[in-house]
């Protein structure tokens, strides 16, 4: 599969067809559950932010799976890709926060989205989507990383494929790492991974070294580094956008991951410079920080780029 050079004066005018595809769960907070998982956060942010989101995942014949479907529904995001396991239950990830809102998960193991069946719906749904949102928890388990690797080398060739490397230890390895970097044209990863990537590579240098290597070891059009309250960076064919970010009041960093990665999804598909790129993502995951769970309504001032 080739993966495309991303240019900056491609752009699709009609509504993009996002997908996010992998674990589908409740996040069990401090102050109730809010349906989670990176993919359909990202699919949700990306549908605000004026595509169509499609989730592709499983869920428990169970009421928790049940009431997943009904958020799907009330959220406007397409589901006819989640399929029902009548043996695993709906997933589930205890989440407890820090004094500055940072969480960490407890990821409950066996459950439905480890065993997301491919389907031919799922084979034509791959030939339509512009971009598509995977990472390394979601193909945790042979079932859902086969079948996500097979929704990948089906995507159109000048389809966005985001990695969002999202690590969750123990669900991940450094063979799912590097398999997964091959099939993607665009990287999102934080400052603590690349640490950990740089580490497992034996790689050393600089941010804007190591960003280069990256780029040019995996063929990636395109790599994202947030960095928490400091911004982020954006590397493309030897070019760097850094933002400081934007300062705000932080409830939650739950999501804010997901919607830096849908705002920069859906810029470069409309052909955005990164700079502009790199300042509405900022703001973006800033406001979800600002506000409880992950995917909070966006202002209508967020759905386009200042």
């Amino acid at each position: 599969m080739e993966g495309k050079k991303w240019r900056e004066d491609a752009r699709i005018d009609m509504t993009p067809l996002v997908t996010g595809i992998g674990e589908l769960l409740w996040d069990v907070l401090p102050g109730g559950k809010e349906m989670g998982g990176a993919p359909a956060n990202f699919a949700w942010h990306a549908r605000a932010l004026g595509g169509t989101g499609v989730v592709v995942s499983c869920v428990g014949d169970d009421a928790e799976g049940r009431e997943i479907l009904e958020r799907l529904d009330y959220l406007g995001l397409r589901r006819d890709l989640v399929g029902v396991d009548p043996t695993h239950p709906t997933g589930r990830s205890t989440v407890s926060l820090d004094c500055e809102g940072i969480p960490s998960f407890h990821v409950h193991e066996n459950v439905a989205w480890d065993f997301i069946p491919f389907t031919p719906d799922m084979e034509r749904l791959a030939g339509q989507t512009d971009a598509v949102n995977f990472g390394t928890l979601g193909q945790r388990c042979p079932v859902s990383r086969n079948t996500t690797r097979a929704f990948l080398s089906l995507t159109r060739r000048d389809a966005i494929r985001l990695f969002d490397l999202n690590l969750r230890p123990p669900h991940f390895t450094r063979g799912a790492i590097e398999e997964s970097l091959s099939l993607a044209t665009v990287l999102k990863l934080s400052d603590g991974e690349l640490s950990v990537l740089s580490r497992m590579l034996d790689w050393r240098g600089d941010e804007p070294e190591r960003l280069r290597r990256l780029a040019e070891a995996f063929g990636l059009d395109l790599i994202a580094l947030t960095r928490g309250e400091k911004g982020s960076v954006l590397y493309t064919n030897g070019r760097l956008s850094v933002h400081d970010g934007f300062p705000t009041r932080v409830v939650d960093t739950v999501g804010a991951g997901d919607a830096f990665a849908a705002a920069l999804v859906v810029g470069m598909l409309r052909g955005r410079d990164i700079d502009v790129i790199n300042e509405h993502a900022n703001r973006v995951a800033a406001y979800v920080c600002s506000k409880p769970g992950a995917t909070p309504e966006l202002p209508c001032e967020l759905v386009e780029p200042v």
